[in-house]
C-alpha cells in the first residue's frame, strides 16, 4: 500500500496550534512553559504489513547486519524482534539532487532486506529538512534550494526507488507535514530538550567553531528536525550512512524524552566514488546514476580499479558473501580474469536498474568500443582537408575533442591517441585523404573524413 501523497499531518484546534500542543495561551513561568510543556507526536497514520517472516531472531540478525557498519544496540533489537510484530523502519532522503546514485542503493537494499523479512518500511522525503540543508560533512554552509527544486527532485526520488524496493510494501511520508506545521513556540521547546554543547560534538561543527568557519543557527535546528521525524513516525529503526550517526543518535535521545521505546540505529558504509577515494557523491562528479542509459552505468563500473570491484560486490551485489570470496579466490588464483570479473558485476548492475535486454546490449557495446576499437553509434563526425587541417593536433581541436592544440600535443605524446586501433604519436604529419576512427583516452571517438 504505497501512499503516492504527502500524510495528513498534524491535526489543528481552532486557535490554529498543534492538537495536544500547549501554546503560550495564559502567562507562566518561562523554565515551567520551555521544559515541561511539550508537543505531542506528530499524528501521522500508523499502518504496518502483517506478514513478518517466521525466521528466528537469530536469523533476522544475520540477515540485517549483512555489509552493515554498526548496529545500536543488539539487544534492543533482539527484543523488538522476539515479539514478532512488524517494525517501523525509517530511511530519510532529502531531495537536494533530481537522481539517485550507487551511493544511495547501499542502504535501499537494506531496507528491502527488511522488507523481505515482512517489516515496513517508511520512504521518508525530506522536503522540509531539504530547506535547511543537511550540514552533514560540509566545512561550510550549505545553499539552500527552492520549494520548487525540492518537490522536483521529490518526484524523481519517488520514480527512481522502487527499482528497489517493493512500492506495496512501502510508506512514503513528507516531513512538511508535522514540521511544518509547527508554531514558533514548539520549535523553541524541542530546541530546550538539546544542548549546545551536545550539538558542538559533530566533528563537522567543531572544527568549523574551530577554525572560525560561519555556522548558521538553521544548521543546528537540523539534527533536531531529522531527530523529531522519529518522534512524528514512531520509528523502531532508523538506517543512514555511517555520516549520519549523530543525526540518528539525536532521534533516539527525543523519542526517549517522549517516553517512547528508543529506535535501533544501523549504519551502512559509503560507497567510495569512481576515484576510490571520496564517497559517491554528484557534487564530486565520481557517481553512478541508477538512471543513467545502461552503456554508461557499464562502462562507469567497468572504470573501478580491481581492489573497488570488490568493495563494490560486497555492498551493492545480491552474490552472497561466500560466494564474492569464491569470485575473489578464482581471479587471485588465475582462474578468472578481473575484467571478466568486473564484467559480471557490470552486467548485474545494468539489468538490476533497466534488464538483462540493456545488459547484454551494454556488454557489447563496451567490448566493441574498448576492446574491438570500434566507435560507438554516437560518436561525432568531422570532415577536413588534406593538409594541415588533417594533422592530428588541427582536427582534435577543430572537432572539439580537446580545448587546444598544445592539450592535443601533450596527449598525443603521453601515447593516447590511436587512428584505426593503432597507436599514434605523430603530431607532425598530415592524414592522407579517407575515413579514419579516432580514439582519445578511453571514451572519446571521433568517425573523422579527410577530403582532398
Amino acid at each position: 500500500m504505497l501512499d503516492g501523497h504527502a500524510p495528513s499531518g498534524l491535526k489543528h484546534d481552532e486557535q490554529g496550534g498543534a492538537a495536544g500542543t500547549e501554546l503560550a495561551t495564559k502567562p507562566r513561568l518561562a523554565y515551567d512553559y520551555f521544559r515541561n510543556a511539550w508537543p505531542e507526536p506528530a499524528r501521522v497514520r500508523i499502518r504496518t504489513f502483517p506478514q513478518v517472516s517466521m525466521m528466528s531472531v537469530d536469523t533476522h540478525i544475520e540477515y540485517i547486519k549483512r555489509g552493515c557498519a554498526e548496529l545500536i544496540d543488539e539487544a534492543e533489537l533482539r527484543k523488538k524482534l522476539a515479539r514478532n510484530k512488524p517494525l517501523r523502519v525509517k530511511v530519510g532522503f532529502d531531495p537536494t539532487a533530481p537522481d539517485l546514485h550507487l551511493g544511495h542503493t547501499v542502504v535501499m537494499h537494506k531496507m528491502r532486506h527488511f522488507q523481505e523479512l515482512g517489516h515496513t518500511i517508511i520512504f521518508l522525503i525530506g522536503d522540509f529538512t531539504g530547506l535547511i540543508g543537511d550540514p552533514t560533512g560540509r566545512n561550510e554552509t550549505r545553499p539552500p534550494l527552492s520549494q520548487e527544486q525540492i518537490l522536483a527532485n521529490a518526484e524523481t526520488y519517488k520514480r527512481q526507488v522502487f527499482k528497489i524496493l517493493d512500492p506495496e510494501k512501502t510508506l512514503v511520508e513528507f516531513n512538511s507535514h508535522w514540521l511544518g506545521a509547527m508554531h514558533f513556540a514548539d520549535v523553541v521547546r524541542l530546541a530546550s530538550r538539546y544542548t549546545v554543547a551536545r550539538i558542538m560534538e559533530r566533528d563537522d561543527f567543531s572544527k568549523r567553531f574551530h577554525e572560525n568557519v560561519p555556522i548558521s543557527i538553521h544548521e543546528l535546528l537540523y539534527p533536531l528536525c531529522q531527530g523529531y521525524d522519529s518522534v512524528a513516525l514512531k520509528a523502531d529503526v532508523e538506517m543512514g550512512g555511517t555520516d549520519q550517526k549523530f543525526n540518528l543518535l539525536v532521534g533516539r535521545a527525543l523519542q526517549a524524552q517522549y517516553d517512547m521505546e528508543p529506535q535501533c540505529i544501523l549504519t551502512m558504509p559509503l560507497l567510495e566514488g569512481l576515484d576510490g577515494v571520496r564517497k559517491m557523491s554528484k557534487s564530486y562528479g565520481n557517481y553512478i546514476g541508477i538512471d543513467e542509459p545502461p552503456a554508461e552505468i557499464f562502462g562507469k563500473i567497468m572504470s573501478v580499479s580491481d581492489d573497488l570491484m570488490w568493495r563494490y560486490y560486497e555492498l551493492l551485489s545480491v552474490k552472497s558473501l561466500d560466494a564474492i570470496a569464491a569470485l575473489k579466490v578464482d581471479v587471485q588464483q588465475g582462474r578468472l580474469h578481473p575484467k571478466a570479473a568486473k564484467e559480471e558485476l557490470a552486467f548485474e548492475m545494468v539489468s538490476r536498474y533497466h534488464d538483462e535486454k540493456h545488459a547484454h546490449e551494454a556488454k557489447q557495446e563496451f567490448n566493441a568500443v574498448f576492446v574491438g576499437g570500434a566507435a560507438p553509434d554516437d560518436a561525432p563526425a568531422y570532415t577536413c582537408r588534406n593538409g594541415e587541417a588533417s594533422t592530428a593536433p588541427a582536427f582534435l581541436e577543430a572537432a572539439g575533442l580537446v580545448k587546444s592544440r598544445s592539450v592535443a600535443r601533450r596527449l598525443i605524446k603521453d601515447g593516447a591517441l590511436s587512428i584505426d586501433s593503432v597507436r599514434c604519436e605523430d603530431a607532425q604529419t598530415p592524414l592522407a585523404p579517407g575515413a579514419y576512427i579516432v580514439k582519445l583516452g578511453k571514451k572519446r571517438f571521433l568517425r573523422l573524413t579527410v577530403t582532398v
